[in-house]
């Protein structure tokens, strides 16, 4: 376990240099000056040229690109362009906002999901198993970012029911033990600060979780409908087992595998940051301030952001195959690699 773990995190090395290079190469070679952006249009072309030089944008290409590694090596992404202040703490400011969202996201879409799942898998060809089916498609349909404006439509602007936006009501804010704010509102015993944030949470989670729930709902059905015909399922209705534990123990435990891997990698996809969500619901993660750097030419905070992406791709999806040995124990990690 030991050695295929180190393994899977050194091949992260060559993952994160070509995610590197393609984003450098799309940040400074086609993507236009970010001078003009950053300092006005106004801005005389002396001190256009005097700012490229502070912010290493002189040189060629490739010794640009290799400064920036070299940077990235010593665990300095750069600083912002507007800010001043270093990538790496900008993101970390804003990266709790998005993991509290995705881990509400991903809850509430592997629950639904695996219910919907299950219940159109034993109850095929009927009303609740075309329910599912049409409830499934109409998710991974429909763009997130609509669905978001939708509901915040209703939910906010006619039915007032919940806030349009925000992360909580900044005069309810708890006092911050730790970065995450549902954390501190539990933490600090403040009730109304948590049921704040409980209702500004509850629109984007859903929202962004609709597509996830989709996704994990057909191949639930999928790999449900495929193990109920296996031998060892009759074998255990021969035997006179119930049918609810035959479900639990034989069915469903054997289908996790391919349910488990498309949770991982939605978790994954909603920690790089749920891009459009976050803009819509106006949340303070990393999401939102990629669409704000984007528009800004604000490049270090841009590849920033990517490498930390792809870095979550990799770790996820190493996690997602240890569990793999833990649902079904027939399945080794070195042998699984060869």
């Amino acid at each position: 376990m030991g050695k295929y773990i180190i393994k899977r995190l050194l091949m992260l090395i060559p993952v994160l240099l070509g995610v590197s290079i393609i984003v450098f190469t799309i940040t400074h070679v086609f993507s236009p000056d970010p001078a003009p952006v950053v300092l006005g249009q106004h801005a005389t072309e002396e001190s256009m040229e005097q700012w490229r030089e502070a912010n290493g944008l002189t040189g060629s290409a490739v010794s640009q690109f290799g400064n920036y590694m070299a940077g990235i090596v010593k665990g300095d992404l750069g600083n912002s362009y507007y800010t001043k202040m270093p990538v790496t703490e900008e993101l970390a400011a804003r990266f709790p906002a998005t993991i509290e969202l995705a881990i509400v996201s991903i809850i509430l879409a592997s629950i639904f999901g695996i219910l919907i799942g299950v219940v159109s898998a034993v109850k095929k060809n009927s009303v609740w198993d075309n329910g599912g089916r049409i409830l499934s498609l109409v998710g991974v349909s429909v763009p997130i970012f609509w669905l978001g404006v939708m509901m915040i439509i209703l939910f906010s602007g006619i039915l007032h029911w919940l806030p349009s936006g925000g992360q909580i009501d900044p005069l309810l804010k708890p006092e911050a033990v730790t970065r995450f704010n549902l954390l501190n509102c539990i933490i600090t015993g403040n009730t109304e600060a948590l049921k704040d944030s409980l209702k500004h949470i509850i629109m984007p989670a859903l929202a962004l979780s609709m597509y996830s729930m989709a996704i994990t709902t057909r191949i639930t059905r999928s790999s449900m409908l495929d193990s109920m015909k296996q031998d060892y399922v009759r074998t255990a209705r021969a035997k006179g087992l119930g049918e609810g534990r035959v479900l639990r123990k034989h069915v469903l435990r054997n289908s996790l595998n391919p349910v488990v891997t498309i949770i991982g990698l939605q978790f994954g996809s909603l920690l790089g940051g749920a891009v459009l969500t976050e803009k819509v619901f106006s949340w303070p993660g990393i999401g939102s301030y990629i669409v704000d750097c984007v528009q800004k030419s604000d490049f270090p905070v841009i590849q920033g952001a990517v490498l930390l992406t792809a870095t979550i791709y990799v770790i996820v999806n190493l996690v997602v195959d240890i569990v793999y040995t833990f649902l079904d124990p027939r399945i080794k990690l070195g042998k699984k690699e060869g």
